[in-house]
């Protein structure tokens, strides 16, 4: 699948986090994006807009994202997640990658993880 005809969630309380991973994402192709600001939220929308691709930062209003990962792989166990989040714990990582998480990306992005992510995933630009 190219990266243009993608559909990727994007889930964080911040405006801000939602725009940069955006900008930086779009530098590789112009998928359809659907952002929330919640966990419970992300859930709903995930299973709505059934996208290819997820972004959840941990800490979020409503259900984090740990919770939000767990429910989202109940309901489809081959969910792409990636957790985005400034708290980088070991405890944190291991909750993520044990709730069904594929990645996990400190902030302040890197724009080199952004690419390595999106040309894993995705083929062309």
């Amino acid at each position: 699948m190219k990266l243009e005809e993608a559909k990727i969630l994007i889930s964080d309380d911040s405006i801000l986090a939602r725009k940069q991973l955006k900008d930086v994402i779009s530098d590789y192709g112009t998928p359809t994006f659907i952002e929330t600001s919640n966990g419970q939220d992300a859930i709903d929308s995930y299973k709505t807009e059934k996208p290819d691709l997820v972004f959840l930062d941990i800490v979020m209003p409503v259900k984090d994202g740990n919770a939000a990962v767990r429910e989202i792989r109940e309901y489809d166990s081959k969910a792409e997640i990636i957790i985005v989040s400034s708290v980088g714990t070991q405890a944190q990582l291991r909750a993520a990658i044990e709730a069904g998480a594929k990645d996990f990306i400190q902030k302040p992005l890197h724009r080199e993880q952004i690419h390595n992510i999106i040309v894993s995933r995705f083929e062309g630009r």
